[in-house]
């Protein structure tokens, strides 16, 4: 890999029920997600922010090669501007805060653990 590339190019975060995820993740982060077509059995709904803007981006993805897990890599998630915004949204849409705002360091900013409807643990990171 080049030094100057990204060590992510496209995520998936395997849901049971797609429409559930989306209301989840539509609510704890205030924005639409984009529907994709779907492709080789996988239905899926895209991050708008990444998609309109040509970087890094993923999806909510169903499909049967796709097992929600608490167990598996933990992805961050951009909470910026505001961590505390996005994790006091978390149970009102279904899910669970792990580990509340917490500072990693001054340089690094905050991180948070929240379990998704699905059953996933997925990181969040903000500078404030």
């Amino acid at each position: 890999m080049e030094t100057t590339a990204n060590a992510i190019n496209w995520f998936e975060i395997p849901v049971s029920d797609i429409e559930r995820a989306r209301e989840f993740y539509e609510g704890i982060f205030d924005m639409d997600m984009v529907p994709m077509e779907e492709m080789m059995g996988m239905e899926m709904m895209g991050f708008p922010i990444a998609m309109e803007s040509g970087k890094v981006g993923g999806a909510i993805v169903r499909s049967d090669f796709h097992e929600p897990s608490e167990q598996g890599a933990i992805l961050y998630l951009n909470a910026n501007p505001n961590l505390k915004l996005i994790v006091d949204r978390v149970e009102d849409f279904g899910g669970e805060v792990l580990m509340p705002p917490t500072e990693i360091s001054p340089e690094i900013g905050f991180m948070a653990f929240v379990m998704d409807t699905e059953g996933n643990k997925i990181g969040l990171h903000a500078q404030n």
